[in-house]
């Protein structure tokens, strides 16, 4: 009878087990990861979920990370930084030009020339450069890793760009405040807001056009609010974004190590070489969807390019005076981060 009983209650217990597993259990570490896109987009699907999954796995079901797209925890895009350093969620994927100059040594893969279509080399420089050059811009938060998109090309509503006077007077989406910087020195008139905010802009003829990469088109339908999408000769681009993915600090550091290593490893290694070539493979799908809608996609000559560049080379020298006032040698980074895309190319 003693022995039937013990075998029962094991039986039971191991049926609670996997009843328990199936209900979903509580891991024993939750975090909850907050971002402005929706759950549909590249980066959520191709970046985030599998990031996600690989640190779960890494830590032998440990860990269980929730993924809230379109900012559905509350608050708007640019507060995202501020609710991961407050603990109001724990993980953010976040673009770092919605507060523009809390990020100044990161900027320099933002602007044009140094990042201009190579996300991929972009991304290991960054993460290369991140503890001797970076860390300082991250008080507050743990970044578990940086990356860029593919690079700012030009959509417009109805005009066609093929040299730096077209743009003259037209009103422009910015990313950044470097990104403002571009559209000024190409004579456009700079207008701040977040991306999500930008269909409807379009729409109503608030904004003439955007700079923002090619993989936005498919979440936003910005192939419904434009006719123009413009890039330079060899896929070059007219500056870029930077984005991070970042813990609160105060969650990161109590953590023990093992759960640490599962994020680190989950992070590091091959995957920013990876997540440059997931945003170069979202990008040549919306593009591909903007043609397939009827749109132009104008890819200027060489020659055209060149007279963008020249126009753009003032960018670099104004963003190395501004960063000077904060201590930063923007020369040396400029100098750097070239060095290492250069030595990272993949195209």
């Amino acid at each position: 009878m003693k022995i039937t009983a013990k075998l029962s209650a094991t039986a039971l217990g191991l049926a609670l087990g996997i009843v328990g597993a199936s209900a979903g259990y509580a891991a024993e570490f939750e975090f909850k990861l907050h971002h402005f896109l929706s759950a549909k987009a590249p980066v959520h699907t191709q970046m985030l979920e599998p990031w996600a999954k690989q640190v779960e796995e890494n830590s032998g079901g440990r860990v269980k990370i929730e993924i809230f797209p379109s900012m559905t925890l509350g608050g708007r895009p640019p507060e995202l930084i501020g609710q991961a350093r407050d603990g109001v969620v724990d993980l953010v994927w976040t673009l770092n030009g919605y507060t523009p100059g809390l990020f100044p040594r990161t900027e320099v893969f933002e602007l044009p020339s140094v990042a201009a279509n190579d996300p991929a080399a972009a991304n290991i420089a960054m993460a290369e450069m991140f503890e001797s050059d970076l860390k300082d811009d991250y008080k507050g938060v743990e970044v578990m890793f940086l990356h860029v998109h593919a690079g700012n090309a030009i959509h417009m509503r109805d005009s066609e760009v093929r040299k730096p006077e077209d743009l003259a007077g037209k009103k422009m989406r910015i990313p950044s405040r470097t990104g403002g910087w571009v559209i000024e020195a190409l004579g456009a008139a700079p207008a701040a807001m977040p991306v999500p905010e930008l269909p409807p802009a379009l729409q109503k003829g608030t904004v003439d056009g955007a700079f923002i990469p090619w993989e936005i088109i498919p979440p936003l339908k910005i192939q419904e609010q434009t006719q123009y999408q413009i890039e330079g000769f060899e896929e070059y681009r007219f500056g870029n974004s930077t984005f991070q993915v970042s813990m609160n600090q105060g969650r990161w550091d109590g953590l023990p190590e093992d759960i640490q290593k599962a994020f680190r490893d989950a992070s590091g290694g091959d995957w920013p070489k990876q997540v440059g070539e997931i945003w170069r493979a979202s990008d040549d799908f919306g593009i591909n969807m903007a043609v397939e809608a009827g749109n132009s996609h104008i890819t200027l000559s060489e020659e055209e390019t060149a007279a963008f560049e020249t126009a753009l080379e003032p960018v670099v020298d104004r963003w190395i005076e501004d960063v000077k006032s904060k201590g930063v040698d923007g020369a040396a980074l400029v100098e750097k981060a070239r060095g290492l895309i250069a030595e990272h190319a993949t195209r």
